[in-house]
């Protein structure tokens, strides 16, 4: 099992942007010190409280000041964009990166980008299929081109001069192209059943129940026998919210503590869901009324926390109840509130709870 970082990232609006952004890199820069195989970064272009417009502009910043981490969009809102465009710029940063680049893909999860993008009353998860087809086919081939698709059409045909070099789009480093991988959030989730159709990766977010999570392999495992593949749990990317301390004391201490990282966190993704009617996606019992769904529920539920020894067991749980090992284990990322805590999470996990747990998934592997 590997270990990556998911940040969305999320950030107190109070804070500058250069100051968000520099403290992300930090975060990527010390994951790839540590060891951790990815790195996720999300897409919004509207919002102060996700300050990442562009993924690959700011993985671009980090190439030459990382060794190994894989760069992982999460995701890009292909809806958003033209697909020559995103063609384009994956393929030059393919490059760039040396092949260390994950491209996920997504329909788009923020409605004020929505609006800004014109695509509010669209079939965004339609547009997301017809988008990363054409994106495809224009790899595939050479100019001249003309690609059809449903909401785009990809044509030069015109102004092709080969003898200056006019008309042919870039093809990426990976052959035939880099990883595609989808982002699952909701109950029963759609992209999950998606990603096993198209044998794609997928990632289930760190902000849901672990009952959801284990949906989303159903629905994997639903796509991909659909499409007569078989499922590869490899494939699986799993978020968490997790704190690793030195003792449970401190732990405890830091997540009772006013105004931390983590309550900050959750807080926000309380009234997110509230303000979109999605609160199921925090609920262990969909019969649980919306008054139950508390800060402190939230908190409970959704964080793994203590000692290296105790978030040991709970991922050893968290890997049984999930029907057993997957691909890779996302920690998410939570802001520094208090850098040496946060930093110091970090070197835990990697150093002394994923080896012990890559053995217990070893042991689980080889018993099957």
């Amino acid at each position: 099992m590997d270990l990556g970082l998911f940040m969305q990232p999320l950030h107190n609006p109070e804070r500058s942007i250069t100051d968000m952004l520099a403290e992300d890199r930090q975060a990527a820069i010390l994951a790839d010190k540590l060891g951790y195989a990815e790195v996720w970064v999300g897409e919004h272009y509207s919002s102060s409280i996700e300050p990442i417009v562009n993924p690959l502009q700011f993985f671009a910043s980090l190439i030459d000041v990382t060794a190994n981490i894989k760069f992982a969009t999460g995701v890009l809102a292909l809806p958003q964009h033209h697909p020559a465009k995103i063609a384009g710029d994956v393929a030059q940063f393919d490059h760039l990166s040396r092949g260390r680049l994950i491209m996920g893909i997504g329909p788009g999860g923020l409605a004020s980008d929505f609006e800004l993008f014109g695509i509010m009353d669209k079939n965004r998860a339609d547009m997301l299929v017809d988008s990363i087809d054409i994106i495809h086919r224009i790899w595939a081939s050479d100019a001249p081109y003309d690609i059809k698709g449903k909401y785009w059409h990809v044509k030069i045909e015109e102004t092709v001069v080969p003898k200056l070099g006019f008309g042919p789009m870039a093809k990426p480093y990976q052959k035939p192209y880099p990883e595609v991988a989808i982002s699952a959030m909701t109950p029963n989730s759609g992209s999950a059943r998606q990603a096993g159709l198209h044998g794609w990766g997928f990632a289930s977010a760190n902000f849901i129940q672990d009952c959801w999570v284990k949906s989303h392999w159903e629905q994997y495992v639903i796509g991909s026998e659909q499409a007569g593949r078989k499922p590869d749990r490899k494939k699986w990317r799993v978020a968490r919210s997790i704190l690793v301390t030195d003792t449970d004391a401190e732990a405890a201490e830091y997540l009772a503590s006013e105004g931390n990282a983590y309550r900050w966190y959750y807080d926000f993704v309380l009234d997110d869901m509230r303000t979109y009617d999605i609160l199921p996606v925090l609920k262990r019992d969909p019969s649980m009324s919306d008054e139950e769904v508390t800060l402190k529920y939230c908190m409970d539920t959704m964080i793994i926390a203590g000692s290296p020894a105790s978030v040991l067991d709970q991922l050893v749980a968290l890997v049984d109840y999930l029907g057993g090992p997957f691909g890779t284990l996302l920690q998410g990322f939570k802001e520094w509130d208090k850098p040496a805590l946060q930093q110091n999470s970090m070197r835990l996990l990697a150093q002394d709870v994923m080896p012990k747990l890559r053995d217990y998934c070893a042991s689980k592997a080889a018993a099957a």
